[in-house]
């Protein structure tokens, strides 16, 4: 979901030296060897996850804004409870905790397609008197969408170029039908030059963010660049789950500093939005936390449908996280008036490396 940012760290490896010093640097750092195992095993599939342990774990796969996993899980008999944990918001992209309560929708979302297979079928409900809590509520029944399910532990934010060829008709059918969910409206964009407008855009929230010296301390502080680091918190933005290559604690933020800028930027979301098939857009109906979460909802699916058909998405959030790109991006979609609030591409493209989750036990209580 909702708010990842990615660098391109280019070829500063090869500031590491060689010798002895690269050897002690990749110590320090852990190997990719070891992080791709102990994600590997946070992502196991499970067949049926009756468990209330395993239904947690599926859920904490949904997209979160900046990996930051602003969630806490309260199972109880009957229900399980997703609370928003401010201790881990991101204020300064996100003021309004829009992202948290979308994420909270997204993995919602989730624990209900999981329970659902297990033949426990959920129903999902807005508490406002709770911090804004989202409850699923579980009866016998029997039902689920096993596609969906299935692609849970496979989805991803693929941060990448994609291959540039088209989807189908049938499959932009299939993926607008599975993220229909009341009070939520999507657009999809296919029409080059109506992307290239909405490219625009996102230049410009980019543009505009990196300007800001409190965003991009903000960002700073989410960003992991070892293996070991990303282990070790569970969370964040991972330089190699961009695609970039994984560094030493102590050089990841020096380098940062000198590649995060408007051009870099610039041709990496050209060529992002370039190589991809299409954009989705989706717009509560009201802009409050209870449509919030119904825009998670709708955007979890539409991942899970596309990683289904074979696809990957990655979000391009900075037109609805600045508030005055927002009603240029509404008249674009044909929404005039309205709030957007997910921006997310699609296409085909190579799997990067997951992100790192924390553990069921850290997002309880």
């Amino acid at each position: 979901m909702v708010t990842r940012r990615d660098m391109v760290i280019g070829g500063g490896v090869a500031l590491l030296g060689l010798g002895g010093a690269a050897l002690a640097a990749r110590r320090q750092m852990g190997s990719m060897a070891e992080y791709e195992t102990a994600v590997a095993a946070q992502r196991a599939a499970v067949a049926m996850p009756a468990a209330m342990r395993d239904l947690i774990r599926y859920a904490t796969m949904a997209p979160n804004g900046h990996n930051t996993q602003a969630w806490r899980f309260q199972p109880k008999t009957g229900e399980i409870a997703i609370l928003p944990d401010f201790s881990r918001r991101t204020p300064v992209v996100d003021p309004e905790d829009h992202h948290v309560f979308v994420s909270l929708g997204a993995a919602a979302e989730t624990l209900a397609i999981a329970s659902a297979v297990s033949g426990q079928v959920g129903e999902i409900s807005f508490d406002p008197a709770a911090d804004g809590a989202v409850r699923l509520h579980f009866a016998a029944g029997k039902g689920g969408e096993r596609a969906l399910f299935d692609a849970i532990p496979h989805r991803q934010s693929t941060r990448a170029d994609y291959d540039g060829s088209v989807v189908s008709a049938a499959d932009l059918t299939l993926l607008a039908a599975a993220a229909v969910v009341p009070g939520v409206d999507l657009m999809l964009v296919t029409d080059r030059a109506k992307m290239n407008k909405i490219a625009d855009l996102v230049i410009m929230g980019n543009t505009t963010q990196i300007g800001d010296k409190a965003f991009v301390v903000e960002l700073k502080q989410w960003l992991r660049f070892s293996p070991k680091r990303a282990l070790a918190t569970g969370d964040g933005l991972f330089s190699a789950a961009s695609g970039n290559p994984a560094l030493p604690d102590w050089l990841g933020p020096v380098l940062f500093d000198m590649v995060y800028t408007v051009k870099a930027e610039t041709k990496k979301y050209t060529g992002q939005i370039a190589t991809s098939a299409g954009l989705a857009v989706f717009a509560g109906a009201a802009a409050n936390p209870e449509h919030w979460v119904q825009v998670g909802r709708a955007c979890q699916r539409f991942a899970l449908q596309a990683t289904a058909l074979g696809l990957k998405c990655s979000f391009l959030n900075q037109p609805v996280e600045v508030p005055g790109l927002r009603a240029d991006l509404a008249g674009l979609i044909g929404l005039p008036g309205r709030r957007p609030d997910i921006v997310m591409r699609f296409g085909r493209g190579a799997a990067l490396p997951f992100a790192a989750r924390r553990p069921v036990a850290a997002v309880l209580g």
